[in-house]
């Protein structure tokens, strides 16, 4: 593993997946994926439930990971893999919330298994890593929400050795990310992928 997102989903980690890929960090791990690959994702399940193999069973062939659930199991990850990278996406807290209510929260709230690919086991990981886990069953609860967001960021930036962590937003490009992994600074513009409006269409669609 040579980078490890810690950041929560709706931070633009779609976005970090694909330019992590385009800089030769892929396969890298994102929940989208994960939804239709049963195997995997019952063995996120397992880890959650303390069975660490099979995290690291789950990540196998795997060079990065963004967004849940890579951000649940950040301190597990950043210690088995010493040498690899963080990178921390943020957003305004309050704007993180909106956005995630009306996307990915009433997608995990409304989607059956079987929709556009999503397996049981990939819906169930889901809900249980996130929304019971991360939050306690109480996303809908906008305060206690922001305050498990807002408190994961200060951790990890308490945590975590400033040499080793970069903090990034996706509006900021390339070059932070670039210059933090050490690589060159690809000739397209960066990938903007997955904003509110392109999920809720797609989300209407398929409802």
């Amino acid at each position: 593993m040579d980078v490890i997102g810690v950041g929560f989903g709706r931070t633009g980690t779609l976005s970090l997946k694909v330019a992590l890929e385009r800089l030769g960090f892929g396969p890298c791990m994102h929940m989208l994926p994960l939804l239709e690959d049963p195997e995997r994702a019952s063995l996120i399940h397992r880890a959650a439930d303390g069975d660490l193999g099979s995290l690291d069973r789950a990540l196998t062939g795997h060079r990065s990971t963004v967004d849940w659930p890579g951000a649940y199991f950040w301190r597990e990850l950043t210690d088995r893999h010493p040498d690899a990278k963080v990178l921390l996406t943020v957003r305004d807290p309050q704007r993180w919330y909106d956005s995630a209510h009306r996307t990915i929260f009433q997608a995990a709230m409304h989607t059956p298994a079987g929709a556009d690919g999503v397996t049981p086991a990939g819906l169930e990981m889901a809900r249980e890593v996130v929304w019971a886990r991360t939050f306690g069953g109480r996303f809908a609860d906008r305060e206690h929400a922001v305050r498990v967001f807002t408190e994961h960021n200060e951790a990890v930036r308490r945590e975590v050795p400033a040499e080793r962590l970069l903090e990034f937003e996706v509006a900021q490009g390339w070059q932070p990310l670039c210059d933090f992994l050490g690589v060159a600074v690809p000739p397209e513009p960066f990938p903007r992928t997955n904003d509110s409006a392109s999920f809720q269409a797609h989300f209407m669609q398929r409802a």
